[in-house]
């Protein structure tokens, strides 16, 4: 991984607020082979994250899972310094387990990318190892 590409790519999403301000999602890396590309993220969990029962919300868990799709589906084009252009259409996610441990980890990578759409699955773990959540997402060019 470039370390430039990954200071282009968290200077480009700081723009996405909600995610790195509201919920406080940290891009750790990001790689690409030129037509696809591969992420990871964290989110500590605070406890503005928690429902009322003490589990991290879904919306949380989702939230990880579509901003890491984003920064993976757009790797290729922020190293051409193009405007992104890879969006989520559907996305299907299975919650697997309660979060345990104090921090959450999005591994997103492609399994198809075509001209026009892709599919990208995205895992989530806990920083105890537990499967949190998996996730597929089509995107969409525009």
């Amino acid at each position: 991984m470039s370390k430039d590409l990954l200071d282009i790519a968290r200077r480009i999403f700081a723009a996405d607020t909600f995610a790195t301000e509201t919920t406080g999602i940290e891009l750790e890396h990001i790689e690409t082979d030129g037509t696809s590309g591969r992420a990871r993220c964290r989110l500590a969990l605070r406890p503005q994250l928690r429902n009322a029962m003490g589990s991290v919300m879904g919306g949380a868990i989702f939230t990880l899972a579509d901003f890491a799709f984003a920064a993976a589906a757009n790797a290729s084009v922020l190293c051409e310094g193009s405007t992104l252009y890879w969006v989520s259409l559907n996305s299907t996610i299975h919650y697997l387990a309660a979060a345990r441990g104090d921090a959450l980890q999005a591994e997103a990578r492609c399994i198809k990318q075509g001209r026009t759409s892709c599919l990208y699955e995205i895992d989530i773990h806990d920083n105890t190892g537990r499967h949190v959540a998996h996730v597929e997402t089509t995107g969409l060019k525009i």
